[in-house]
């Protein structure tokens, strides 16, 4: 795994030994990043189920003026604070070392709203359907926010989704990205993701 590009272009991250954590593979990461283009510069974003922070440390390398990974695991949290020293990026970020639903409770009453959130939960344990129940319930998103889930072609998006609209999807091998925008105010145009 390594920073595709910005700030911290061509730095490896540290990756975990043994299968608690799926790092999103680079291939998938240039996809997506393609995809968010320009929405990434100036960008506060929150990456739940962070693994190794991958994600959002690539924002943060493309522009993005502050982060916050949500992981529980410790081997995952240890990486993540490694390869955030490693890419000089402590000052623009945050790490929770908490569950994922008890995180996004917390950020809501700190007042905290993203432009970019990024969910990568682990395959086939009920966690898209988990994660649209406590948006919907939690006010940390606005109007223009991008919500960017990683899945396994297996498991379906919820038929129904409530306060959210389908912008955009991606298959990669096994795994299928969606791109998503609340549905209040359409303001993400696909042609813009």
């Amino acid at each position: 795994m390594r920073i595709i590009t910005g700030v911290a272009k061509g730095r490896r991250l540290l990756s975990p030994r043994g299968e608690t954590v799926r790092p999103t593979s680079d291939r998938i990461k240039e996809s997506v990043f393609g995809i968010l283009g320009e929405n990434v510069v100036d960008a506060v974003v929150l990456d739940l189920f962070a693994g190794t922070g991958n994600l959002g440390i690539e924002a943060l390398s493309r522009g993005a003026r502050k982060a916050i990974f949500v992981e529980r695991d410790k081997e995952a949290l240890r990486l993540i604070r490694r390869n955030l020293s490693q890419c000089e990026m402590e000052e623009r970020s945050e790490v929770m070392p908490k569950d994922v639903l008890r995180a996004i409770s917390v950020l809501e009453v700190r007042g905290e709203r993203f432009d970019i959130i990024f969910a990568d939960p682990p395959y086939g344990r009920g966690w898209i359907v988990k994660i649209f129940q406590v948006l919907g319930d939690h006010r940390i998103c606005h109007e223009r926010t991008i919500l960017v889930v990683q899945r396994d072609r297996r498991e379906s998006l919820p038929e129904r989704i409530t306060g959210w609209g389908l912008v955009r999807e991606r298959r990669i091998g096994d795994s299928v990205i969606s791109f998503l925008s609340p549905e209040v105010k359409p303001l993400l145009r696909p042609h813009n993701l």
